[in-house]
């Protein structure tokens, strides 16, 4: 791409010399007339169909789209209920951190999956916590150890679109940790945040509206596969 006033200068193309050039002009045109003149004598309608016939129109192939690699990868993160055995009682969610999946325990053998993102290496947690608070289009006071390690960030950003908290938030105990939304949808199945557990907006809206401030919240360690007594992977 050429940057603004960097044009290439006309003499880095090279001028033509004499009148070769010209001639060779002249002698294509000559033999593109004589084609023409050919060809109409043999039909002199050719540039119109015959009776009867129909012109047939061009029609470019089709295009090919390229192959999305992520496509797979974004459908297994898409809300669904599953099969899951689970001895915790309905209403209960189990955040399945080395899957990268929340199931929200539906009863009889059934709970609805989402796809989420979870901390990253280090900042990884487990245990048993309650809801103790929920927020639509929270706010955002960033810790002081992240500040810290980021010296960047706002100190305090409001609830909105852009607040990386998302649509929706609910609060884990007395801790630091939230499952919330994110502006980020593309680091679902990532392990990517400070510890938190984060879904698409869509998806945390829906999970907001089912759970209440008390909802029992189970963080299983990233060491553990969901494939035993306390849940299988759908």
């Amino acid at each position: 791409m050429f940057r603004p006033g960097s044009f290439p200068s006309e003499s880095v193309c090279s001028k033509p010399s004499g009148s070769k050039p010209f001639r060779g002009l002249t002698i294509a045109a000559a033999f593109g007339i004589a084609v023409f003149a050919t060809t109409a004598s043999a039909n002199p309608f050719f540039l119109f169909a015959p009776g009867g016939a129909t012109i047939q129109q061009y029609a470019p192939p089709a295009a090919v789209m390229p192959h999305d690699e992520g496509l797979a990868e974004t459908s297994r993160f898409k809300r669904q209920i599953v099969d899951y055995r689970s001895n915790e009682s309905t209403g209960t969610v189990i955040v399945d951190t080395p899957h990268t999946y929340l199931y929200y325990v539906l009863g009889n053998g059934k709970a609805i999956r989402y796809g989420i993102g979870v901390g990253r290496e280090g900042f990884t947690w487990s245990g048993t916590q309650t809801v103790s608070r929920k927020a639509e289009w929270p706010d955002w006071t960033p810790p002081a150890d992240m500040v810290q390690r980021q010296p960047y960030l706002p100190r305090f950003m409001a609830g909105g679109p852009q607040n990386p908290l998302g649509a929706r938030a609910m609060y884990l105990g007395d801790t630091i940790y939230r499952i919330h939304g994110t502006n980020a949808p593309s680091t679902i199945g990532g392990r990517v945040s400070p510890g938190c557990i984060r879904l698409v907006n869509e998806d945390v809206i829906d999970l907001y509206d089912r759970v209440n401030v008390g909802t029992k919240v189970i963080v299983l360690p990233i060491e553990h596969h969901a494939d035993g007594p306390r849940g299988a992977r759908g």
